[in-house]
């Protein structure tokens, strides 16, 4: 295998790979080898059709395009680490393109995605403005609001309609053009009124309505919804009433601050709340010195990120925000035709904050590579007893488990959290 690296523009480099005759060859043995049951000839059991055969009716290169993606499969990793190319984004489509193919060899080039390179600007001394840790009456007492209503009952009504901010339990039907279509349907819903996580329209038409009570609910689909097949639609939804709960909040005094702490009075509780609002406050003011220190030294670098490792970045975002829909029972796609919203608007949405995210990644790493900074073994070992202790796992268990690649993106990490302290403690906070 010959290989040949060239930079290109905006953090890619140009892999060349060539093999010779015995690798081609090699390789279109495995492929005939997966291929043959596709093969029918007169004389022969399927699968059966000798390869020579299966050439001479169709082709040397019949076997050719799998025989290129095998060999693609088994030299292009050997050829990035041989080459030491820091891969920073996944290949996609497009990326590898074979410029030759025969029986005598073959050549492909793969445009990677590297790292960026980052000029740093000031990075030190830079001054931020945040606010005083300060908690005022009101906010303790819309604390313990909150607290009250997670300690509301909820009552079941009957005597009265729908009206706003009730939860209300529905079954409802959609037609579109007087056809049902797929989706559209739901049984013991529960549906807040004003919440807005339906058609726009949508809740507002069930208030007055009555327990038992069936309802047509007509809107229109968003012109940009993720089924083209309703986009811009009007759409009439069957809607049944059949619950409505409200919250009943407790009286919010002595006997309430006993059941909801380890406070006799009122008063005392109080005390806590605060005490406890502080320093919440006090660790935001914290973060956001944090912040607003690394936000500027990112505006002082300057780095460009190349598109594959924002489009990563997102892959990587949109699958979390999947995980946490499927936690609350909810699939991705149910929540695109609530909201109207269809995959490309929902990546757009991930893209600003993927892009500062990997801004100040690299600008970061390029303060870890200026200032020189190491993580002791100590250090190291230290981190993964904290992160033992945060999960209630067993220390010396973990440890094991810990190989070398998952020892250095540890250690990675923690040399990034010690050049974001660098920015952050040289910062010169003003108080607002």
């Amino acid at each position: 295998m010959n290989t040949e690296v060239k930079a290109l523009e905006n953090s890619i480099v140009s892999l060349t790979v060539e093999v010779g005759a015995d690798v081609v060859a090699a390789a279109v043995t495995k492929a005939y080898n997966e291929m043959k049951k596709d093969f029918n000839m007169p004389g022969f059991r399927k699968g059966k059709v000798p390869k020579a055969m299966i050439e001479k009716m169709y082709g040397q290169e019949v076997f050719f395009n799998k025989a290129a993606d095998i060999i693609i499969d088994e030299t292009l990793a050997k050829a990035v680490e041989e080459n030491k190319i820091d891969m920073a984004a996944r290949l996609r489509q497009g990326d590898i393109e074979v410029t030759e193919m025969s029986k005598d060899g073959m050549k492909y080039i793969a445009n990677i995605t590297v790292k960026p390179e980052v000029e740093l600007g000031e990075y030190k001394n830079l001054q931020v403005e945040v606010a005083a840790a300060e908690v005022s009456d009101e906010e303790v007492d819309m604390e313990i609001a909150k607290e009250a209503e997670k300690n509301a009952r909820e009552i079941t009504v009957t005597d009265r309609a729908v009206e706003p901010q009730d939860k209300t339990i529905i079954d409802f039907e959609g037609f579109v053009d007087g056809e049902a279509f797929e989706g559209g349907k739901g049984t013991d819903y529960p549906l807040v009124i004003g919440s807005k996580s339906f058609i726009e329209g949508f809740e507002d038409q069930l208030i007055g309505k009555n327990i038992g009570e069936e309802v047509e609910v007509n809107v229109t689909f968003p012109a940009e919804y993720h089924a083209e097949n309703l986009a811009g639609k009007p759409a009439m939804f069957k809607v049944t009433v059949k619950e409505i709960k409200v919250k009943e909040l407790p009286a919010i005094n002595d006997d309430f601050a006993a059941d909801v702490s380890e406070f006799e009075t009122l008063a005392d509780y109080k005390a806590d709340v605060k005490a406890k609002l502080v320093a919440q406050k006090e660790a935001s003011r914290k973060a956001e010195i944090e912040n607003q220190s690394i936000e500027k030294a990112v505006e002082n670098a300057k780095v460009e990120i190349p598109a594959n490792m924002i489009e990563d970045q997102v892959d990587r975002s949109v699958k979390e925000f999947e995980m946490r829909m499927k936690q609350q029972g909810l699939e991705l796609a149910q929540y695109f035709q609530f909201t109207g919203m269809n995959m490309d608007a929902f990546r757009e949405n991930f893209k600003k904050d993927a892009q500062f995210q990997l801004r100040s990644r690299a600008v970061l790493e390029k303060v870890v590579e200026v200032e020189n900074i190491t993580i002791t073994d100590e250090e190291l070992t230290a981190e993964i007893e904290k992160l033992a202790a945060r999960y209630n796992m067993d220390a010396e268990e973990l440890k094991k488990s810990f190989g070398g690649y998952e020892k250095e993106m540890l250690s990675s990490d923690l040399r990034v959290q010690k050049a974001a302290e660098i920015i952050t403690s040289t910062a010169n906070v003003v108080t607002k």
